[in-house]
């Protein structure tokens, strides 16, 4: 599924998602939805969104490929013709074991993907949220940003960086009215887990969801212009994990 309409005559402000197809991302776009927002969502497909609105548009493209990732944001920045609210850069990967275990095409992948990505995208879109002269850019960071864990050696770098990345940028933009904001979830029941070998246990209190993140950041976006949150962190209320099989 892609729409095409970036343009919207009834003068709503536009909110970026990136990883919009599945977990937080989705969530992000139907809570920005119904609270009045466009949103243009990103992700390297769309095929299990099945998320139809008039205020929504897509846009798959490959945040991994950094090499055409430059060209692929100023096209899509070409296209977009209302202002933008807000830029959440929420795509990211998982590959968890000790870093002998791990191969150089997936380190590359997760740093691509966590970092990197991260960075073009947000330069891309900030010259335009200077000119406006606000406008939030949200991080998806995480727990692992905070404190690094047994076989987490290279997600706990990519967190880490990003977290680094946002306190930097949030000193360059102060004086431009743009916010920067870090949400740190802890176990988040999403698919993110389907390809590693553990995940929360069951019961509901050992993982936030998907929409608690939403509240979050509904909260940055409704603050008043002039406050930033510099850093959200949200835990489950326990913390157990289970071994997959």
């Amino acid at each position: 599924m892609e729409s095409e309409n970036l343009n919207n005559p009834s003068n709503i402000k536009l909110v970026v998602v990136t990883g919009a197809s599945s977990g937080i991302g989705l969530a992000l776009v139907k809570a920005m939805l119904a609270e009045g927002y466009a949103v243009l969502g990103v992700a390297n497909n769309f095929d299990k969104a099945r998320l139809s609105h008039p205020n929504f548009s897509s846009r798959s493209i490959n945040l991994a490929d950094l090499d055409a990732l430059p060209e692929a944001m100023s096209s899509l920045l070409n296209e977009i013709e209302i202002p933008i609210k807000a830029l959440i850069n929420n795509a990211g990967i998982g590959r968890m074991g000790f870093l002998e275990q791990l191969s150089v095409k997936d380190i590359r992948l997760v740093m691509d993907t966590n970092l990197t990505s991260q960075v073009i995208v947000t330069k891309a879109f900030l010259p335009l949220l200077k000119k406006q002269g606000e406008g939030d850019i949200l991080f998806m960071g995480s727990e692992a940003a905070l404190k690094g864990a047994r076989q987490g050696s290279i997600y706990c770098a990519s967190k880490f960086a990003i977290r680094g990345f946002s306190q930097a940028l949030r000193e360059e933009c102060g004086k431009s009215g743009v916010r920067v904001t870090l949400i740190n979830p802890g176990a988040v029941r999403t698919p993110f887990f389907e390809k590693l070998n553990f995940e929360p246990e069951f019961a509901p209190e050992n993982a936030i969801e998907p929409e608690d993140i939403a509240s979050a950041v509904s909260m940055v976006l409704a603050s008043r212009s002039g406050t930033v949150f510099d850093e959200i962190t949200l835990s489950p209320r326990n913390q157990v994990w289970k071994k997959k099989g």
